[in-house]
């Protein structure tokens, strides 16, 4: 374990995405490209986890509850473990709708990481069905939540399922330690559409090196899984 990983939770970000790179549309719309196995494969990573991490535009894009099926919660409860695990929404301006299918959800504790930017219609809205942490500042600091959700949620695995915003923002400060990655064999186009780090043109500040760990393939699809080495700083 690295002095970075001490006091906050081992972060893996679980990903699909056609050979091309882009994981959707330039409108941000829902796009169902992977097999049933893939749904599955992402199920059985989340299973893993201490607690699930959404940022709130892929949350309200695929308005997922972030819950498992049936026979995932029954190994869980078995293993002495909630259902499933702790969701955890971040949003920088908070307005998170509390109609969204997750809300509709009581098999695991929601947490919810914004700022004070939050409307005062939403925080009453939302704080009677989730955690709230906010803080005073413009964006969340997010090697601050990690900590919070280690020290104070006992978080050990955090599972990240996106989006490509948010998964840059914690590989630029060095938060993620492993990447599933399953590529489907299709080709989107399209120079607006975000791909795996987002819409951003300008290069990470420091490159992140994956090892390869693990390879398979089923039917069509390549499920990849890569250990991030330690970024290097890069000359552009």
């Amino acid at each position: 374990m690295t002095k970075n990983q001490r006091h906050r939770p081992f972060v893996f970000v679980t990903f699909a995405m056609p050979v091309d790179g882009q994981v959707t549309t330039k409108h941000l719309a829902p796009v169902d490209f992977t097999s049933r196995k893939d749904k599955l494969h992402l199920f059985r990573q989340r299973a893993l986890a201490d607690a699930v991490l959404i940022g709130h535009t892929s949350l309200r894009r695929d308005n997922v509850r972030l819950g498992l099926p049936a026979e995932l919660q029954e190994a869980r409860t078995k293993r002495g473990q909630l259902r499933c695990p702790l969701r955890v929404i971040v949003s920088n301006k908070g307005r998170i709708d509390d109609r969204l299918k997750i809300f509709q959800s009581d098999v695991s504790p929601i947490i919810i990481f914004s700022t004070k930017r939050m409307p005062r219609k939403n925080r009453e809205a939302l704080k009677k069905k989730a955690i709230l942490h906010l803080t005073g500042a413009q964006c969340v600091d997010l090697s601050r939540m990690l900590k919070e959700l280690h020290d104070q949620y006992k978080v050990r695995t955090l599972a990240c399922e996106g989006g490509p915003t948010l998964f840059r923002a914690l590989l630029e400060q060095g938060l993620v330690d492993q990447l599933n990655l399953t590529i489907a064999p299709y080709l989107f186009g399209g120079a607006q559409a975000p791909t795996l780090t987002g819409l951003n043109k300008e290069f990470l500040p420091a490159s992140a090196h994956g090892s390869l760990i693990k390879m398979r393939m089923i039917g069509e699809e390549c499920f990849l899984i890569y250990r991030i080495k330690r970024q290097r700083s890069r000359r552009n």
